[in-house]
């Protein structure tokens, strides 16, 4: 599983796929933040982050222009990660509160991250046809993940993009098709991993109070519960 997964994120690393996104990634990383003048950018499709065994699958949007797409790692270095990792740190799942860089030493233990799309979007907006042709690292991800028992969606894009994948793997979806919200659930059957949802951490969402602290702990301790009450279960 460890060298699957290795071996994914060479692929995505590696990948050219989208004119467009590969060519914004690269003029960003070229001309830079004035904040970041002196850094040197990833500039590349950004690979997943934490254990090569998850419990816990973590599936965001796609990387910041000036945050993942800078440092290589998702949700590092832009406002959303300081929220997320320290409320896995609270919830067990990261050794540490905070996530620097990529050689910051920081592990996540039963959890794993990654985006829907790989690249930085202009505008935060992938489209379709990107979505599309980033998919196949999405399904591979969760090939691989087999011992992953929770899906953490973070926004409606990911939670519709996580919904196409376990449905092009056979699961059934519910009709009419699961709708995001924070905090919603959605179990395909015993065979799937359970489809959470939270609103995304980003500083628009979080500084209006849309998503406090105590709401995304809440959400990260069900999926706890979930992933223990799937174990017992399964053994």
């Amino acid at each position: 599983m460890k060298r699957g997964l290795q071996a994914l994120d060479r692929d995505v690393i590696a990948c050219e796929r989208c004119e467009r996104l590969v060519a914004w990634c690269r003029r960003v990383a070229r001309e830079k933040k004035a904040a970041f003048r002196e850094h040197e950018y990833w500039g590349k499709p950004v690979p997943s982050f934490g254990d090569h065994a998850p419990e816990l699958l973590i599936v965001g949007l796609a990387p910041g222009a000036h945050g993942a797409n800078r440092t290589g790692r998702p949700f590092t270095g832009d406002g959303a990660g300081p929220f997320l990792y320290s409320a896995l740190h609270r919830a067990g799942f990261a050794s540490a509160p905070e996530s620097l860089h990529r050689k910051d030493g920081l592990e996540l233990v039963g959890a794993r991250i990654t985006n829907a799309v790989r690249c930085a979007p202009p505008g935060n907006r992938p489209s379709p046809d990107e979505a599309l042709a980033c998919r196949p690292f999405l399904v591979r991800e969760f090939e691989l993940c087999r011992s992953t028992r929770v899906i953490l969606a973070l926004g409606a894009f990911a939670w519709n993009e996580v919904l196409t994948v376990l449905a092009e793997r056979g699961a059934t979806l519910s009709r009419p098709r699961p709708r995001f919200g924070h905090a919603a659930e959605f179990a395909a059957g015993p065979e799937w991993p359970v489809l959470l949802g939270s609103y995304h951490p980003s500083q628009q969402v979080t500084r209006t109070g849309r998503l406090t602290p105590a709401m995304l702990d809440r959400v990260l301790a069900r999926a706890r519960s979930l992933s223990r009450a799937a174990g017992r279960s399964r053994g």
